[in-house]
C-alpha cells in the first residue's frame, strides 16, 4: 500500500505547487513523472533494505535463483526512476517500467494466492487495482513523451511558421 501512498501524495504535491503558481514546477505531466520516480526508489530500495526477504519469498519456485531476480529488480527499478526524470530516457525508461509491472505481476498473484504477506493491500483484488494505477503511471509517462516527441519532429507545413523564409 506504501507505494500507492507514495505515487499518489508525490504527484498531488507536485501537481499542487504548480496549481498555487510556482511555475519552476512543470505542468502535470511531470508531477506524474516525479510520483513514479518516488514510488520506484521506494521500492526498489525494498529490494535491499527493509523487505528483501519478503521479496525473495515472493518469487514463483518456477523461477530459478531468487536472490539475483530481487536484486536485478532492484536495481532495474532504481535505474527507472532515475531515467523517468530526464527527458531523453523518459520515454524508455517508462516503456521499461511499464514491462517490470507486467512482468512481476505473477510474483504478486503467487504472493496473494499463498498468503506470503496477510496484509490488506496485498490480496489478489487490491493488489490487482493497485497494479493497475501503476501501469496507468507508467503509460502516462510513456505516453507523454512519446506524443511530444511526435509533435517536436512533425514535418514543417505551409501553416506553420517554420515553412515561411524570410
Amino acid at each position: 500500500m506504501a507505494p500507492l501512498v507514495i505515487l499518489v501524495l508525490v504527484t498531488l504535491v507536485l501537481a499542487g505547487l504548480r496549481a498555487v503558481g510556482l511555475t519552476r514546477v512543470p505542468a502535470w505531466p511531470f508531477a506524474v513523472q516525479g510520483g513514479v520516480a518516488a514510488m520506484f526508489t521506494a521500492t526498489g530500495m525494498a529490494h535491499f533494505i527493509g523487505m528483501r526477504e519478503q521479496l525473495i519469498a515472493m518469487v514463483p519456485p518456477a523461477i530459478p535463483a531468487p536472490e539475483l531476480v530481487i536484486t536485478v529488480t532492484g536495481l532495474l527499478e532504481l535505474a527507472g526512476a532515475a531515467g523517468v526524470l530526464w527527458h531523453r530516457t523518459a520515454p524508455w525508461a517508462a516503456a521499461g517500467l511499464t514491462a517490470m509491472l507486467v512482468g512481476m505481476f505473477p510474483a504478486n498473484v503467487y504472493a496473494a494466492i499463498k498468503g506470503i504477506s496477510p496484509a490488506f493491500g496485498d490480496q489478489l483484488v487490491p493488489r490487482t487495482l493497485m497494479q493497475l494505477v501503476f501501469l496507468a503511471a507508467t503509460v502516462t509517462v510513456l505516453a507523454h513523451h512519446l506524443r511530444a516527441r511526435r509533435t517536436s519532429t512533425a514535418p514543417a507545413t505551409l501553416d506553420s511558421p517554420q515553412s515561411v523564409s524570410v
